[in-house]
């Protein structure tokens, strides 16, 4: 991507993931950015932000999500049970 909207930092979740944008018509592999975050003063929600590197056909974006903590926890405990899922090979 020519202009990251990301921060990337030591910080960040995720600086290299797998991904696939979708649309009608169109499917794009790249490689992705994940990152949780809040506020550090003040913070009103968990921000998960997605970009992804140059994927073609769509132009420099990023995808935020604005959770309440319930919305967090909630996400994060899928993501433990199908990591679990994965590794077990089930």
């Amino acid at each position: 991507m020519s202009r990251r909207l990301m921060s990337v930092t030591a910080h960040t979740s995720v600086d290299h993931a797998d991904a696939v944008a979708r649309g009608h018509g169109l499917e794009a592999e790249s490689v992705a950015v994940v990152d949780a975050t809040a506020d550090r003063t003040d913070p009103d929600c968990v921000r998960l932000q997605v970009e992804l590197d140059d994927p073609g056909e769509l132009p420099d974006h990023m995808e935020e999500l604005r959770l309440t903590p319930d919305q967090a926890r909630a996400l994060a405990a899928d993501l433990i049970e199908h990591a679990d899922r994965v590794e077990g090979g089930n």
